[in-house]
């Protein structure tokens, strides 16, 4: 397990990745790639079109399953602030201040091996 804070290469990972499904798990949310998995342990948040939501408000949901399907195009990485994933005009996003964290970690980002596949331990926190 690599500590990515002010580091942005792992996200690099995800770019011209499609996204294949939303996870919701008990309390926290996660974008699967096919491969990488995005885990958002702190309340995400985002805009799907013009439209804006947050974790765990109603509307959420159904607006989060929109992305499957979508191609991260973009990313942006502001250490103790916000890590966030673009889709065209549509964000994905989940904050790394202390206050919304509910543990020590606020994200994690699961690689991939050498075949692909989700490798549990190729993992980046936040």
């Amino acid at each position: 397990m690599e500590t990515a804070n002010g580091s942005d290469d792992p996200l690099r990972l995800l770019m011209g990745r499609e996204v294949s499904a939303v996870c919701f798990v008990r309390d926290y949310v996660e974008l699967h790639f096919d491969g990488p998995v995005l885990r958002a342990l702190s309340a995400p948040f985002g805009w799907y079109g013009c439209r804006e939501w947050h974790f765990p408000a109603r509307g959420a949901l159904e607006l989060m399953l929109c992305y499957i399907g979508k191609t991260v195009d973009g990313y942006a990485l502001e250490p103790e602030r916000i890590l966030a994933v673009d889709f065209g005009e549509h964000r994905f996003a989940v904050p790394l201040d202390q206050t919304s964290r509910v543990g020590p970690e606020a994200a994690h980002l699961m690689g991939i091996d050498k075949n692909g596949g989700t490798d549990a331990t190729g993992i980046w926190t936040w």
